[in-house]
């Protein structure tokens, strides 16, 4: 999987909103973007789709800013990535359970579908609270603690 600077951008930007979501303060978007070292006009793009899917509420005027829409530990990083890339996993462009294969490829379609629920395994699990507090789920930190998984291929 390949993640975007956008997916990337928009988790950090949340896990930043999340740490201040019991504050009666909106947060900037000048602040998100300094602390997470987002460029501020990307950051702006981001947090309008992050506002339309529902995750974020904006405030106008001088006490404005950004604020959480839901409990941290309501939000996944997954729903973060949905919210501004779409799917977590397609085939160009499709569902992996809508694409056929023949021949010998027709087994693919089953990696593709499993290469999605790997994903789903991780990136629904956590959650923005978890990233608030420092912490990802036991399970998460164990993979990521595999060294295997810090071996570039």
């Amino acid at each position: 999987m390949r993640i975007t600077a956008k997916a990337d951008y928009a988790v950090r930007a949340a896990a930043e909103l999340a740490a201040e979501a019991g504050s009666d303060r909106p947060m900037k978007g000048e602040t998100i973007a300094t602390n997470q070292g987002i460029p501020q006009k990307f950051l702006e793009n981001i947090l309008a789709d992050m506002r339309q899917a529902g995750l974020v509420k904006s405030q106008r005027g001088v006490d404005g800013g950004y604020r959480l829409a839901k409990d941290p530990a309501e939000v996944s990083v997954a729903d973060v990535i949905r919210a501004v890339e779409g799917p977590l996993a397609s085939v160009r462009g499709e569902a992996p359970e809508d694409v056929e294969y023949g021949g010998a490829a027709q087994p693919l379609q089953d990696v593709w579908i499993a290469v999605r629920a790997a994903l789903r395994g991780v990136v629904e699990h956590v959650t923005l609270a978890d990233l608030a507090a420092g912490r990802v789920p036991e399970e998460v930190a164990r993979l990521a603690g595999d060294p295997d998984a810090r071996r570039r291929r």
